[in-house]
C-alpha cells in the first residue's frame, strides 16, 4: 500500500493523504483582496486530490505584504472575498480535502514590484511604504533601510497576526500556518544575519527566537484546538554564519512546547547571496532531522517532483507530509498521476473521470509507466 496516499492525523484533523500544495504567492490581489485569478487557482488546486491545500503567504497588515498585489487578510473586504472563494473551491474538492492559509509579514523584503515586473524596490512615485525589521539593515546593498521595530511596533505586529488568524478561521480554513522562513519578518528575527539587536530580542539564539515565539504563543491563544496550527521554519540560511539545522530543531521544539501541531522545514531567503546545494529533495534532510529529534509532525519541501521520490520520503520516515509547489503549477493533476503510478487512488470529479487511465487509452501515451 502506498504510504504517500495513506491518511494522516494532523492535530485535530485527518488528512486523506500526505500530499500538500505548498503556499505560492500569486501577486494578483487588489489591496489584499483576491479576485478572479484566485477563483480558478484555488478551485483547480482543490480538485487535485491533494490532502491539504495551503493558500499563499497572506499579509497580516498592509505593510506586511511583499508587493501591492499580494494577498492580505487585514480587512473585512479581504476576509469576505477569501471566504467566498474558499467556499467555491470546496464545492469542487474531494470530500476530506483540507484548506490552510499561511499568515505572514514580509518585513524588510516588502515594498517591491511583482516578480514579472522585475521585483525591484518601489520608487518614490510608486506608493512605497516604510518596511519593518528587527534591525535597520537593508536586505540588499542599496536597498531601502527598514525601521527597527520597537516595543509598540512588535505589539502591533503580534496583534495583526492574531487578528489575521481569527479572520482566517471565520473564513473557513482548518489550518493556520505562521510564516517564519524565506527571509520575512519572523525569520529576520531568528537569523543572526538580519537580527543585529543588542536588547533582549537579539544576540543569543534564545533571544533571537523570543519575538517569533511571542507571536506564536499569542496566536495559539486565539486559535482553538479544533483547528490545526503550524509554522514554516528555516532549516538553513544557506549562508555562512546563518541558521543551521540545529537551530531548526530548537525552533521546532519550542513550537511543539507551545502547542503547535506541525512544522514545514524550508530554507534560505534571508540574504541575497546564498550558496544553495540544489538538487532533488535538497531540503528533505533538514525535515528529517527535525522530525527525528523533536517528534513534531513534519512537512518536507524542496524539489520534490516524482511520485516515487515523494513515496520514499514518507515510507522511510523522513517526513510525515510532502509539499509540492511548482510541480502543481506544471501539473495541477499531479496526485491523480501519482496515484496511477503508485497503485493508489484519489477521487476524480465525475465530469473528468473519462480522462482517467482506466477509461482513456490515451493516458498510456501521455503518461507512460516507468520501465
Amino acid at each position: 500500500m502506498s504510504q504517500l496516499f495513506s491518511p494522516f492525523k494532523l492535530g485535530p484533523v485527518t488528512l486523506p493523504n500526505r500530499i500538500v500544495v505548498a503556499p505560492m504567492c500569486q501577486y494578483s490581489a487588489v489591496d489584499g483582496t483576491p479576485g478572479d485569478w484566485h477563483v480558478q487557482h484555488w478551485m483547480q488546486l482543490g480538485m487535485s486530490g491533494a490532502g491539504l491545500v495551503m493558500v499563499e503567504a497572506t499579509g497580516v497588515e498592509p505593510i506586511g505584504r511583499i508587493s501591492h498585489a499580494c494577498l492580505g487578510i487585514y480587512s473585512d473586504e479581504n476576509e469576505t472575498a477569501i471566504a467566498r472563494i474558499l467556499a467555491a473551491a470546496r464545492k469542487v474538492s474531494p470530500d476530506g480535502t483540507k484548506y490552510g492559509i499561511q499568515i505572514a509579514h514580509a518585513g524588510r523584503k516588502g515594498s517591491t514590484h511583482v516578480p514579472w515586473k522585475g521585483g525591484k524596490w518601489l520608487a518614490s512615485g510608486e506608493n512605497p511604504w516604510q518596511t519593518a525589521a528587527p534591525s535597520a539593515v537593508p536586505f540588499s546593498d542599496g536597498g531601502p533601510p527598514p525601521a527597527a521595530l520597537d516595543a509598540a511596533g512588535m505589539k502591533r505586529v503580534t496583534d495583526a497576526f492574531c487578528q489575521a488568524a481569527k479572520r482566517a478561521l471565520r473564513a473557513g480554513f482548518e489550518v493556520i500556518e505562521l510564516h517564519s522562513a524565506h527571509g520575512y519578518l519572523l525569520h529576520e528575527f531568528v537569523s543572526p544575519l538580519s537580527n543585529l539587536r543588542t536588547d533582549t530580542y537579539g544576540g543569543t539564539p534564545e533571544n533571537r527566537l523570543r519575538f517569533p515565539m511571542e507571536v506564536a504563543r499569542a496566536v495559539r491563544e486565539v486559535v482553538p484546538r479544533t483547528a490545526v496550527l503550524g509554522a514554516r521554519i528555516t532549516g538553513t540560511d544557506w549562508a555562512d554564519g546563518g541558521l543551521t539545522a540545529d537551530d531548526a530543531v530548537a525552533h521546532a521544539a519550542a513550537l511543539k512546547a507551545a502547542g503547535f501541531d506541525y512544522v514545514c522545514v524550508t530554507g534560505g531567503g534571508v540574504v541575497p547571496n546564498m550558496k544553495i546545494a540544489l538538487g532533488p529533495g535538497y531540503q528533505v534532510p533538514f525535515a528529517a532531522k527535525v522530525r527525528a529529534e523533536t517528534g513534531i509532525a513534519t512537512r518536507a519541501v524542496g524539489l520534490i517532483a516524482e511520485p516515487a521520490q515523494a513515496e520514499e520520503i514518507i515510507a522511510s520516515g523522513k517526513a510525515d507530509m510532502v509539499a509540492l509547489a511548482r510541480a502543481f503549477l506544471d501539473d495541477p493533476r499531479w496526485p491523480w498521476h501519482a496515484a496511477e503510478k503508485l497503485g493508489a487512488s484519489v477521487p476524480v470529479p465525475p465530469q473528468y473521470a473519462r480522462a482517467a487511465a482506466a477509461q482513456w487509452p490515451g493516458a498510456a501515451m501521455v503518461r507512460p509507466k516507468p520501465a
